[in-house]
């Protein structure tokens, strides 16, 4: 019966020991993990414009070291965050501490990062104090970095900015395989980039040439800009005159063309007739030059002869006149009775 107890009670001791020894085992493992030395914790506040991504049990590091979390965050002044952390009791927090939101990997999750900013070192934040949001700073926004690359992807292959895109949203959804595929196709990215720093040398030249053209004209830009100006607000002042010119040509190209229907037909035959005319002086030609060869000397004549008013003036030189009666034939023998002759001696 004796020795049934002492064998029953040896293994129970070595039970109990293994027990106690891995108890301690996962406490100081835990302890050492949390950063934890039982000399309790500080809660203070800091302010953020923006504190998104960040949420209740993050870390708080000093110089990549945990020595907190978050422990709340709430919405103050409508437009502030006001995060709530916790801090060990042993590490005390200067007025002038600088509080910032920084990434802890890549699947987005953040932390509180605290820095010694200026000031008194020796004035420390009271417990529950406020970091003010002057000394804070948030989070890089990856969507507006990325935005601020679009120019230089819209630069470069199409393929290989699918492909680091591709790599990326794999990596953030935890689906990658490996950062060292991101970084390889960011290093082909960036020599694509290198490949092209003539191209982009050159049109950085070309834009300084450009504005240093610009800026020794900058006299007669202003002046072409204040003209401009000054005929747009003219155009702005006159724009009812305007509007009504449009409608009075709308209705003057209307009724042109209504003409221009109407005449159409008479102005054919007219044309047609042209021709025709065209055609036969052009048969005639000899006698029309002949004619415009003789023209100025008759005209002469003509003038000369008009040349005491509005009339001719005519001399008569000779005349014979014959009246012949009825039922006696035209002769010349007729009585002198019969006959007129007028003979001026000055015609001789």
């Amino acid at each position: 019966m004796v020795r049934s107890t002492r064998s029953t009670a040896a293994p129970l001791v070595k039970l109990v020991a293994f027990a106690t020894v891995t108890v301690l085992a996962t406490y100081l493992l835990a302890a050492t993990i949390a950063n934890a030395n039982g000399s309790g914790a500080t809660s203070y506040r800091a302010r953020f414009t923006d504190a998104t991504g960040l949420v209740n049990g993050d870390d708080v590091r000093i110089a990549g070291v945990r020595v907190g979390q978050v422990t709340g965050i709430r919405v103050v002044r409508h437009t502030l965050a006001e995060v709530t952390f916790t801090v060990r009791a042993d590490r005390g927090l200067p007025t002038g501490t600088l509080a910032r939101i920084r990434y802890r990997n890549l699947v987005g999750q953040r932390y509180l990062a605290l820095a010694t900013g200026p000031g008194d070192l020796n004035r420390m934040l009271a417990p529950h104090g406020l970091i003010p949001v002057e000394q804070t700073e948030p989070a890089l926004d990856l969507t507006a970095l990325f935005g601020g690359f679009a120019p230089l992807f819209r630069a470069l292959d199409p393929g290989q900015v699918n492909r680091l895109a591709f790599e990326i949203v794999q990596v953030l959804q935890g689906e990658g395989g490996t950062v060292e595929d991101l970084l390889t196709h960011l290093g082909s990215l960036t020599n694509t980039l290198a490949d092209r720093d003539a191209v982009i040398g050159q049109v950085i030249d070309n834009l300084n040439s450009v504005l240093g053209t610009v800026s020794q004209r900058d006299a007669e830009l202003a002046n072409l800009v204040g003209q401009l100006r000054r005929v747009v607000s003219g155009l702005a002042a006159d724009r009812t005159a305007i509007g009504d010119s449009l409608g009075e040509i709308d209705r003057l190209a209307a009724a042109t063309a209504d003409l221009l229907d109407r005449a159409r037909p008479p102005l054919r035959e007219d044309i047609a007739q042209l021709g025709a005319t065209a055609g036969n002086l052009a048969d005639s030609r000899e006698v029309l030059d002949d004619l415009l060869r003789r023209l100025p000397d008759k005209l002469n004549a003509v003038t000369r002869t008009a040349s005491y008013g509005s009339w001719f003036n005519f001399y008569l030189c000779s005349l014979d006149g014959r009246v012949a009666l009825p039922g006696l034939p035209l002769t010349d023998d007729l009585p002198a009775s019969l006959r007129v002759v007028v003979d001026q001696a000055r015609c001789g």
